[in-house]
């Protein structure tokens, strides 16, 4: 009787867990996305499948499957599960935990998982205390991160473990999440039904972070009149406090938006442009998207007028790709104003544009004599390198010689404005050339 109790209370409180832990796969197999970390031969695979201790580090953004990795490699290998959060841990509680592994292992030959989550919260204490159980295999031991462990781990634990890096869940095997998780029985059983509307909404609000797909088709659920109700777009705005924002990343919503960011950005419109960062944002479009035409227009739209916009853009490209979202929003909004704020010259991709053209044509001409590389053997007998003149050498590091093939030496690619910063390349360009071309 007191089995058929502790079955009971067991299976109640499993039925209290939120869906996302309900949901959590109990094998390889079962696990969605990371398929460069699960496919036949890959590291993880190979590891579990010979049942060898191992120590890993799982770096990834939330959402990605950090703590289901742990927790299938201790169901596959059976072994026993010890999770420790680094955020309220302390060096007492990781010895504890080592200590009661050796006992295990000693006493009857089972060996442990030692699961720390935010790994990369403790100290350098706090993580040489992990080494002599690494360096002996007394645990397998697995560190959650989604810091650049390069950063935030010390040497000698990162030396001795296999790190893997997990991606953001791709759109699909968001979907696919949440369809398991409405006809498991482990979580809605078919209890609810999903409008389509409603699940691209939640694949957008997502991210690509299945822990936050699945909080939030638990809420809207839960909002839904009974068995057989249906969850819709307007359910899951209740839900989750999230307008849904219109917006198709495969269609016109999607270029629409895009489009107008730019020329909000180009127009120096900072509120307009910050008013469709927002959008994107909202609606889950890829935040490396997002960045990566904000560094191209540093370069398209400023230029030389502010050369530090693209040293801007780029450093909030680094930024969105080390901590994510919700947080690297902030790094994208300060590029965005930025670069709305800067004065504008498209003088850089009509230089470009220039040079490209002619080539294209078939304007190439030889490349001049005492220009070409002189190091190697017989290079000097050929004249190469012969009568150039050294810059360092002279005042101003500058010396009247032709750089460009004789076909082009008049053609003109570069044409600077004055608008903000390039206007002192405007006339530092204009003496220089005078002064080479002898004009």
């Amino acid at each position: 009787m007191e089995s058929l109790f502790d079955s009971a209370a067991e299976e109640a409180h499993r039925g209290q867990e939120p869906l996302a832990v309900r949901m959590r796969p109990r094998s390889l197999d079962e696990v969605i996305g990371q398929r460069h970390l699960l496919g036949p031969g890959t590291p993880l695979r190979r590891l579990v499948e010979s049942d060898a201790p191992m120590s890993l580090f799982l770096w990834g953004p939330p959402g990605t499957g950090k703590t289901t990795l742990a927790y299938v490699v201790a169901g596959a290998t059976k072994r026993r599960f010890v999770e420790i959060s680094a955020v309220s841990a302390g060096v007492k509680d990781v010895r504890a935990a080592i200590d009661q592994a050796r006992r295990d292992l000693g006493m009857s030959g089972r060996q442990t998982v030692l699961f720390v989550d935010e790994v990369h919260r403790f100290n350098k204490a706090q993580q040489d205390a992990l080494l002599p159980a690494v360096e002996n295999r007394w645990v397998t031991f697995i560190g959650a991160t989604t810091e650049n462990p390069f950063f935030s781990v010390i040497s000698p634990l990162l030396s001795r473990s296999l790190l893997l890096t997990l991606e953001p869940l791709a759109e699909d095997d968001v979907r696919a999440v949440l369809e398991r998780a409405v006809a498991d029985p482990r979580g809605l059983g078919g209890s609810v039904t999903l409008h389509p509307d409603a699940l691209d909404q939640l694949v957008r609000l997502a991210g690509g972070d299945a822990r936050r797909s699945l909080t939030y088709l638990e809420a809207a659920a839960m909002l839904t009149a009974g068995a057989g109700a249906e969850v819709t777009v307007e359910v899951l705005e209740k839900a989750v406090d999230k307008a849904a924002v219109r917006y198709d990343r495969q269609g016109d919503q999607h270029y629409d938006v895009v489009s107008a960011f730019i020329k909000s950005m180009r127009g120096s419109d900072a509120d307009a442009a910050l008013h469709y960062l927002a959008r994107m944002v909202e609606a889950g479009e890829d935040p490396r998207f997002i960045a990566r035409r904000i560094v191209i227009f540093a370069s398209e739209d400023v230029g030389m007028a502010d050369p530090t916009c693209l040293q801007v853009a780029v450093a909030a490209a680094q930024a969105v790709e080390f901590i994510g979202l919700p947080e690297g929003r902030i790094n994208l909004a300060q590029a965005v104003i930025h670069c709305a704020l800067a004065p504008k010259s498209n003088a850089v991709v009509k230089a470009i544009g220039a040079a490209g053209d002619d080539v294209r044509r078939g304007m190439i001409g030889r490349v001049p004599g005492h220009l070409r590389d002189a190091h190697y053997a017989g290079a000097k007998k050929l004249g190469h390198g012969k009568g150039y003149q050294y810059p360092h050498d002279f005042e101003h590091g500058l010396v009247r010689q032709d750089y460009a093939p004789e076909e082009l030496r008049d053609r003109r690619y570069y044409e600077p404005t004055t608008h903000g910063a390039e206007a002192r390349f405007a006339e530092r360009w204009a003496k220089i050339r005078s002064f080479l071309r002898g004009g």
